[in-house]
């Protein structure tokens, strides 16, 4: 078994398990793309250990397909809505980075479009 995203319009509208041939079998099979679950921002990641795998060749379109994500055919990716409009496409990851990095210091924080910062998140504010 495996993901397939059925994908219209160059955005995926669902997401199943099935066999490829089945797929293959469905007068729409041009429309589904395999996708894997395993794979985030073009890393495949070990099922069991949640650590990078040994064999990266399971790396499929650089992120599991959401719905609502678009599939660039061009990059063979599918990437996922863009959250912010300063925020740029990590060409890399197909994932969005924020212009500025995420503080680190074990503190939660969200980000200020209007600041163009990411601020602290204080719990009950």
């Amino acid at each position: 078994m495996a993901h397939f995203a059925k994908v219209v319009d160059g955005i995926v509208v669902t997401v199943i398990v099935a066999e490829a041939d089945f797929i293959v079998t469905l007068e729409d099979a041009n429309s589904w793309v395999q996708t894997s679950y395993n794979t985030r921002g073009g890393v495949h990641y070990d099922p069991t250990t949640g650590l990078p795998s040994a064999d990266q060749s399971k790396a499929l379109r650089k992120n599991y397909a959401g719905i609502g994500y678009a599939y660039d055919a061009v990059r063979d990716a599918f990437i996922p809505a863009k959250p912010y409009p300063s925020w740029l496409l990590n060409e890399t990851t197909c994932l969005w980075d924020s212009p500025k990095a995420k503080p680190s210091d074990g503190k939660m924080y969200s980000w200020n479009e209007e600041l163009l910062d990411w601020v602290e998140y204080i719990m009950g504010e």
